[in-house]
């Protein structure tokens, strides 16, 4: 029987030569590599800027304090998400505003999303879930429709924007494309991860980056992400170690999230060959697409005329013979028997309103029925480039053995 793990990192003599180098290097903190892992995702992005984070948490969270945004502020989530994504309103003392998905759908209701911006509403944070872009289009002209609402604060970039700003969740996304353009090139900022799990990693790690903005220098941009980053001292280590350079100042007391040069290096090796992850990821997909084509299951699509997907999770709705859909039990149960054959699956996402947290903030899954139909049949299995053809081939024979005993 095989041993088929979810989601193991995807590392070789490339990643491990980079931080080899590093280590040597004698700088292993925020220095050089990261400042050139910085350089490398901006042009993935095709954007003028990157900054490279510990998180795609951290680089959220920056953003939104850049933004301004805090106390009577409303900003915009879907319920069909991971905590990060509305974690950080919270933790800037704003209000969370939660959207149902779409009936049948992952993504959040568009109409509903609307409906739900009033003048209190300064940010909508869109999820490109498993990959997928969301609907920058219809996204970005719903901003636009609602422009005559949107109350800038005394902030800069609210001011320069003049509208809602949509700062993306693309923790699943780099490296997706939308409309034939990076994804990046749609929201007003895009926050990735680079945590162990996703299509590239650096262990711990995530990048932010941006349009240019009219009226706002993109480079002084940067520098904010980088003092809000490393305590508002104004030099880095780096900085600091040029002969003589060792004053500083400390100009507002700020955060601690930089990334490392060691963890910059894991990157470096990683966006060297993401060309290849990504064909390879295309491939699986491809592959599961076409075997479960006539099993009771239902996926979304990953690549279309529209958007390609980062093809960074491969999930399924499950239903029985009928087209009923799968309980959370019989979903469980399927969970159970693909671990028995030695295949490791998961399920992305439980809706926020079901995790105490969001309880406690007043947040009712009664309230978000096609968030809680989307996830009570669904299942992930694993997609990764550490898989070989036969290995693919098995889960696909152990999925239809389950759902076809």
């Amino acid at each position: 029987m095989k041993k088929i793990p979810f989601s193991p990192p995807d590392i070789t003599d490339i990643e491990i030569e980079q931080v080899i180098d590093t280590l040597k290097s004698g700088w292993i903190t925020t220095g050089p590599k990261t400042k050139m892992l910085e350089q490398q995702v901006a042009q993935w992005s095709g954007t003028e800027y990157a900054v490279c984070l510990n998180s795609n948490t951290a680089c959220a969270e920056l953003t939104l304090r850049i933004l301004g945004i805090g106390p009577g502020d409303e900003v915009i989530v879907p319920a069909y998400t991971y905590t990060a994504t509305a974690s950080v309103v919270q933790h800037v003392g704003a209000t969370i505003v939660m959207i149902d998905c779409a009936p049948g759908k992952f993504t959040l209701d568009y109409e509903q999303l609307e409906k739900s911006i009033t003048e209190k509403t300064k940010v909508i944070i869109p999820v490109d879930l498993f990959g997928i872009p969301a609907d920058y289009a219809q996204i970005m002209e719903i901003a636009e429709k609602k422009k005559h609402l949107f109350c800038a604060s005394d902030n800069p970039i609210q001011k320069a924007i003049g509208r809602i700003i949509v700062m993306a969740d693309g923790a699943h996304s780099f490296g997706a494309t939308y409309k034939g353009k990076p994804v990046a090139q749609f929201p007003d900022f895009i926050n990735y991860s680079f945590h162990a799990v996703k299509n590239l990693t650096t262990a711990e790690g995530g990048a932010v980056t941006w349009k240019n903005i009219k009226g706002i220098d993109s480079k002084e941009l940067y520098q904010t992400y980088m003092l809000m980053s490393l305590h508002g001292q104004s030099k880095d280590a780096l900085a600091k170690s040029q002969l003589g350079a060792w004053e500083y100042d400390v100009v507002a007391p700020w955060f601690k999230c930089n990334m490392t040069d060691v963890h910059a290096a894991i990157g470096l090796g990683q966006i060297s060959r993401y060309s290849d992850i990504l064909n390879r990821r295309r491939e699986i997909i491809s592959f599961m697409d076409k075997a479960f084509c006539s099993l009771p299951v239902e996926h979304p699509e990953h690549f279309t005329d529209s958007y390609t997907s980062s093809g960074h999770l491969y999930v399924l709705r499950l239903f029985d013979q009928s087209h009923n859909a799968f309980t959370c039990e019989q979903r469980n149960d399927f969970i159970i028997k693909m671990a028995e054959m030695g295949i490791a699956t998961n399920v992305h996402y439980k809706p926020l309103p079901m995790h105490t947290a969001y309880k406690k903030l007043g947040f009712d899954i009664k309230n978000y029925p096609n968030a809680y139909a989307q996830f009570q049949n669904e299942v992930t299995l694993p997609l990764h480039t550490c898989l070989h053809d036969d290995d693919v081939a098995y889960i696909v024979q152990c999925t239809k053995k389950v759902l076809n005993p």
